[in-house]
């Protein structure tokens, strides 16, 4: 499964002309495992969160420089999607085909009705480039932000660029 999952990734990438960067490793779980497995030179490093609404009728993604303490509530409050609280693995399998660990922005080719809802933190979207899993925690692509623009438009997705409220 994990294997015809980052055959999808890559082949989206190839099959539209997004110039990627590939580092493989082994399964990592956390933003510091990956940062001890492999040395990837550059890049926004992130960090991506996967949520519902209170009454699981909204699915949002959220990406983030890896560093930053999101604040659910404020985000609630910021983007008018009020309360929201973490989305089941089952959530995530149905609506982006990823498993826990693996919850990357690239999931949105998973997602062709554009159900979910997708929030970047403005300093992830002006990175020259950004790190994400393709679609599995044993690799990591680095994607130029042209291509992540393109990626999004290719989905369907717009996503939704603000200075993600942060604990800290």
């Amino acid at each position: 499964m994990a294997a015809d999952r980052l055959t999808r990734a890559i082949r989206f990438l190839e099959d539209n002309g997004i110039q990627y960067e590939r580092y493989d490793h082994p399964a990592v779980f956390t933003v510091d495992e990956v940062t001890e497995a492999v040395d990837i030179p550059y890049g926004q490093r992130t960090k991506n969160l996967f949520v519902r609404d209170k009454k699981g009728r909204r699915h949002i993604l959220i990406v983030v420089p890896f560093d930053k303490q999101v604040d659910l509530m404020a985000l609630g409050s910021q983007t008018g999607l009020g309360r929201v609280s973490f989305a089941s693995e089952r959530r995530l399998l149905d609506r982006l085909d990823v498993e826990p660990g693996s919850v990357t922005l690239m999931g949105v080719i998973n997602d062709p009705e554009g159900v979910v809802e997708v929030i970047i933190d403005a300093a992830v979207w002006e990175a020259d480039r950004v790190r994400c899993h393709p679609l599995v925690n044993t690799s990591t692509v680095v994607l130029e932000q042209e291509g992540i623009r393109q990626l999004f438009k290719l989905t369907g997705h717009s996503p939704t660029v603000i200075d993600v409220p942060s604990t800290c």
